[in-house]
């Protein structure tokens, strides 16, 4: 087949191995890549480029960082471009139908998730929380509704009780990346038919907020559990622990499910140099790594050389 012409609408770091094997691909012609406007990070709040305008910048790619995709002076330019297909992964902008309508054969999009399930912001991570034991990627032609567009491929993988969101993450976007490569030349042949979405099963998972990461030790382990995980970089799952006369923010990172029961939710069951149990509404977590507010990451015994926790102490 000729090459296509292909415009990429990327920012998030989940996008890079997809620009990555595009770039790669011998029957892509990457017309420019598409990312958020640059935003100030650190200390010095210096101006610093998405993951996707980075890794373009090194690639020698053409790129544009409109501040609204919508705009009408961005959608000439990108008619004036004329591309075959647009490739859209964790851009950041629900995108207008005019826009949709420039390139011969639409708009593909790879989300992270089995369609209809987890449509929205942080799906990685909501699938996680909610204890799924399955999740994988999609790839959809889009239409101006919030991934709701026909499904043109799909392929899944366990979540396993190793999984945070960071390691899915990665697997999953390796899995796009791959899956887009192989579903694109099909696609733009015709031998693919786009699949509708069935009603049944959707479901939409909302942008994260700090407080989410809270944690309420009245829940079931497994829950806990599922949200240490399924919030492991960001926002980090939290409790609070009383030093002195001051109350800190713990961060727990990583623990395992302990079969105990009997003692309040939050209480310390189990206390030494290398073990920290906490009860929770039904089971226990046996806690590898936190963080005490103020603090860097440390294993258990670490932090108990230094803020140690005693038998019937509390958190929370």
């Amino acid at each position: 087949m000729n090459r296509l012409r292909i415009v990429f609408m990327g920012s998030a770091e989940l996008a890079c191995a997809s620009l990555s094997a595009l770039h790669s691909a011998d029957f892509v012609d990457l017309l420019a890549v598409v990312t958020q406007p640059d935003k100030p990070k650190g200390r010095d709040l210096k101006l610093s480029p998405t993951p996707v305008g980075h890794l373009a910048a090194q690639l020698g790619l053409p790129i544009h960082k409109p501040s609204r995709a919508r705009d009408a002076d961005f959608i000439e330019l990108i008619r004036a471009l004329n591309p075959d297909l647009m490739v859209v992964v964790a851009y950041g902008q629900i995108l207008p139908q005019a826009l949709l309508d420039v390139p011969r054969f639409g708009c593909l999009n790879v989300h992270t998730s089995i369609l209809p399930k987890y449509r929205g912001a942080a799906p990685i991570q909501w699938a996680i929380v909610d204890g799924e034991r399955e999740t994988g990627v999609s790839i959809m032609k889009m239409d101006a509704g919030l991934d709701t567009g026909p499904v043109v491929a799909e392929a899944r993988t366990a979540i396993t009780d190793d999984d945070d969101s960071q390691k899915l993450h990665d697997r999953l976007a390796a899995m796009g990346a791959e899956l887009l490569i192989h579903t694109i030349p099909d696609f733009a042949s015709g031998r693919i038919e786009p699949k509708r979405q069935p009603e049944e099963g959707a479901s939409y998972a909302r942008k994260i907020t700090k407080q989410d990461g809270q944690i309420e030790w009245s829940q079931p382990a497994r829950a806990i559990f599922n949200q240490i995980r399924g919030f492991n970089p960001w926002p980090g799952a939290f409790t609070h622990l009383t030093v002195g006369e001051k109350q800190r923010l713990l961060k727990i990172w990583r623990a395992e499910l302990v079969d105990r029961n009997g003692k309040a939710p939050g209480e310390v069951i189990e206390s030494t140099p290398d073990r920290l149990v906490i009860a929770c509404g039904l089971g226990a977590l046996r806690i590898h790594e936190l963080q005490l507010e103020g603090t860097r990451r440390m294993s258990v015994r670490d932090f108990q050389s230094g803020h140690a926790l005693t038998p019937g102490a509390c958190v929370g």
